[in-house]
């Protein structure tokens, strides 16, 4: 298939963006390189653009015949989303309509959303099935939580297939070495806490008081490479032009505490990771962990990495590849 990677030069878009050419298809990204990196990805598949550029978008689309769209580009941090929602909201909701508009005109009508577990907010089951209240409780879960919503409207409307990958916590480098996280700045915790195990340097933990049994926020660590194969399973099983789709949730089915986290590294890497203890973060959730057994069932996915330790490891090779320690 002619794929669209829209943000395929960040994280999780450059590790699907990779997958889907080793699959067969014909990738195109398009990227205004904010927080993407032009090497993460091949020379050829970039665009340099804005969502907002309905007519630099329509121009791609049409030259590169695309048929369906992935869509990474989005800013998402937490407490960023809370100290500025202007342009979260700006960025992520009105540069989805801008988009999603552009996609009806140009009668592309595939579209795989990367959505987040945010969106359940302090739901109480766990773990996390699809049809648990949506209840976000940050601006950036808000945004994510309104462009499932544009994207189920512009299906029953439009005829769009879609698929809504609600993902938990992205980690983890490519199995070669060759590919990995790399956020300037870094905010997640597995990066922070390998480079603090490198560098002698300290993370904070932010709230130890939390309803869990180590009183640190649990969260489902799952594999990028994982999460760029159920993509393009996700892309494959879209039927264009039948206006329905589905939402699915992306985890191991397993919740790791902060604590848990560093004493993976330090596992890992046989470093201490020095600590400090932080007043909690606003929009941070106690609990989130995934039922994944949707995309397990309807995808065909297969986890290669349901343990949290080895995909702490593929993330310290890829530092290591680098010649950062």
């Amino acid at each position: 298939m002619r794929v669209l990677v829209t943000g395929g030069a960040g994280y999780v878009g450059s590790f699907t963006a990779r997958h889907l050419a080793r699959c067969g298809h014909e990738v195109s990204v398009l990227d205004n390189l904010a927080e993407g990196h032009r090497e993460s990805i091949e020379p050829g598949w970039l665009a340099v653009g804005e969502l907002s550029d309905r007519a630099r978008v329509r121009a791609l689309l049409e030259e590169r015949r695309i048929e369906g769209v992935l869509h990474f580009a989005a800013a998402s941090r937490v407490g960023d989303s809370v100290r500025d929602p202007r342009h979260y909201y700006r960025n992520n909701v009105v540069g989805t309509l801008d988009l999603l508009e552009t996609l009806v005109d140009a009668g592309v009508s595939r579209i795989v959303f990367s959505s987040s577990c945010s969106v359940y907010g302090t739901a109480a089951e766990m773990p996390l099935r699809e049809a648990a209240a949506l209840q976000p409780a940050s601006p950036y879960a808000v945004t994510k939580y309104a462009i499932e919503r544009a994207i189920e409207d512009f299906a029953r409307a439009y005829g769009m297939a879609y698929a809504l990958l609600r993902y938990f916590n992205a980690a983890g480098g490519a199995s070669d070495g060759s590919h990995g996280e790399d956020h300037r700045p870094e905010s997640h915790l597995v990066p922070m806490a390998l480079v603090a195990a490198r560098d002698g340097g300290e993370i904070a933990i932010f709230g130890d008081d939390y309803d869990t049994p180590d009183g640190t926020c649990i969260r489902d660590y799952v594999h990028v490479e994982d999460l760029a194969d159920a993509h393009e399973k996700a892309l494959v099983k879209l039927v264009p032009g039948s206006g329905q789709g589905s939402a699915y949730n992306l985890g191991t089915g397993t919740g790791s505490s902060v604590l848990d986290v560093l004493g993976a590294v330090e596992r890992v890497t046989g470093r201490r990771v020095q600590r400090r203890m932080a007043a909690r973060r606003p929009g941070d959730v106690a609990r989130l962990v995934a039922d994944p057994s949707r995309a397990l069932r309807e995808l065909g996915w297969k986890l290669r990495y349901p343990d949290l330790e080895p995909i702490v490891a593929t993330a310290w090779a890829w530092h290591g590849a680098r010649g950062q320690y």
